[in-house]
């Protein structure tokens, strides 16, 4: 017999996402690992959920913004509930994000792996990139994060993550700074003659930074050598 219990066996969703709250309010251990193991637990418990259950489970941890993050893995490691995303469910998903951890988070486990598997196209992540909010632009960079990242399934993206580099070429928040920095150093594991060509078209529009940590990493291998 199943160790996880059936569809028909779970409690409601909403009740179901309290449960999940409670008990990572009531860990003794705060650190992100203990947090993320209660999750897989929690996740383990899903596996055999319905996509829109599973949906309806992350809204209600949403609604508690410590664990966001909680809410956007049980997400994509629900395979089916990651499947049935589109860009009006993404972008109810990153409504108020508002700080580096937030985005980043929902850029490497939401958005950017769905860009990365074609749940999403390119138009919404270019979008983001054309934001008025600070933050909305820096997710549209940190999406590029899942093309590159090999540990995150991700094979290099030239073009497209270019493609949005481009449009934030010349920004000069900090936030978005230091995440073109991020997302062009990732691309160097691909395609290091593709950056340096950037960096030559782009060097009277980039922050000094990008410049800086971007040739660092292609000389030396690291961001601050």
């Amino acid at each position: 017999m199943s160790q996880f219990p059936s569809i028909e066996e779970l409690p409601p969703p909403a009740e179901f996402g309290a449960e999940l709250v409670a008990s990572l309010d009531a860990l003794p251990d705060r650190r992100t690992a203990s947090l993320r193991q209660l999750r897989r637990t929690f996740s383990g418990r899903l596996k055999h959920a319905a996509a829109a259950y599973v949906m309806a489970v992350a809204w209600k941890v949403l609604e508690n913004e410590p664990y966001r993050w909680i809410a956007y893995e049980l997400i994509y490691h629900h395979r089916a509930a990651f499947r049935s995303l589109d860009r009006v469910q993404l972008e109810a998903l990153g409504r108020g994000i508002n700080s580096w951890d937030t985005v980043d988070s929902f850029g490497r486990t939401l958005s950017g792996p769905a860009w990365r598997d074609g749940i999403i196209i390119d138009e919404p992540v270019h979008a983001w990139a054309g934001s008025a909010d600070r933050w909305w632009r820096r997710a549209a960079l940190v999406s590029t994060v899942a093309l590159n990242m090999r540990s995150q399934g991700g094979r290099g993206d030239v073009d497209r993550t270019l493609a949005v580099c481009r449009l934030l070429v010349a920004d000069k928040d900090d936030m978005v700074i230091k995440a073109m920095s991020w997302a062009l150093r990732m691309l160097v594991d691909h395609d290091p003659a593709a950056v340096t060509a950037f960096l030559n078209e782009h060097q009277d529009r980039l922050a000094a930074r990008v410049k800086r940590e971007v040739t660092n990493k292609l000389r030396t291998g690291y961001k601050n050598p």
